[in-house]
């Protein structure tokens, strides 16, 4: 299947049956070639950990089951799965009969392996709210913003003379669809232990993801790239936490090997 058979941008029949052939995957080697990530180890850790709102089936006597469901695609896998594609197989559950919900939540975990080309955790329900997230949120600074893609390394900088560790945040994350070309929004959180960063800089190159197109994934492994290759932290955690659309959001974090996953949580615009 080739990027052309994607799909999106085109109207799509509702599927009446289960049907895991629906699922998209996409080499996650595309989008890290451009940032010369294409042999040896990867540079980080991490996951994909999505939030489904929309899931249902019949059970064996044709009553309707509702449920949400969080699932960890890990980042080393070889593909990540579209989104749209995702959404569609999900749905391709509501009119199909199972006899418990323990089938269902077997064959989404295998269907989704498969498609990812690692093993994937799926649960039933969601992870709680964030009232208060943790880190200082820059995006109060008081600072004229021009560039608004592509995004541009050349506006972060960082003091090697002055050790921090400190978390930084920022709602104003925003980039688009690749194949759409529809907006996703994002608050982003960067954690670190290394030369303190330029907030005002930081804040300029987040937000010069705005006109770029990209999946949610290859985002946040560019940040974590970029403020690694600019500052180069003693250790680096970057997790986006996208809003919902179609039912599903999606919460990319990549981490320095090592690192501590953060809480699994959502944001209160998720």
């Amino acid at each position: 299947m080739s990027s052309s058979d994607l799909p999106l941008g085109r109207q799509v029949d509702y599927p009446r049956r289960y049907d895991a052939s629906l699922l998209f995957p996409i080499p996650r080697s595309t989008g890290r070639a451009s940032l010369g990530l294409e042999d040896g180890a990867l540079p980080f850790t991490g996951h994909d950990r999505w939030h489904a709102y929309e899931l249902g089936w019949l059970d064996g006597r044709g009553k309707p089951v509702v449920e949400t469901a969080t699932i960890l695609v890990p980042a080393d896998s070889p593909d990540l799965v579209e989104s749209k594609s995702l959404k569609l197989y999900l749905n391709s559950f509501n009119a199909t009969r199972f006899a418990s919900a323990r089938e269902v939540l077997a064959r989404i975990t295998t269907d989704l392996s498969t498609a990812a080309g690692a093993p994937v955790q799926v649960a039933f329900g969601l992870p709680a709210f964030d009232a208060a997230p943790a880190g200082t949120c820059i995006d109060a600074l008081d600072v004229a913003i021009g560039s608004y893609g592509p995004p541009d390394a050349g506006l972060l900088s960082a003091d090697h003379a002055t050790l921090v560790e400190e978390t930084l945040t920022s709602a104003l994350l925003k980039s688009n669809c690749p194949v759409t070309g529809q907006p996703d929004w994002a608050r982003v959180s960067i954690a670190y232990r290394g030369p303190r960063l330029d907030r005002a800089g930081l804040l300029r190159y987040l937000v010069s993801f705005r006109d770029h197109c990209g999946f949610h994934e290859q985002c946040v492994e560019q940040v974590f790239t970029d403020l690694g290759r600019v500052a180069a932290p003693q250790w680096l955690s970057v997790e986006a936490r996208y809003t919902r659309r179609g039912g599903l959001d999606i919460n990319p974090w990549r981490a320095t090997p090592g690192t501590s996953a953060p809480a699994a949580g959502r944001d209160l615009r998720q």
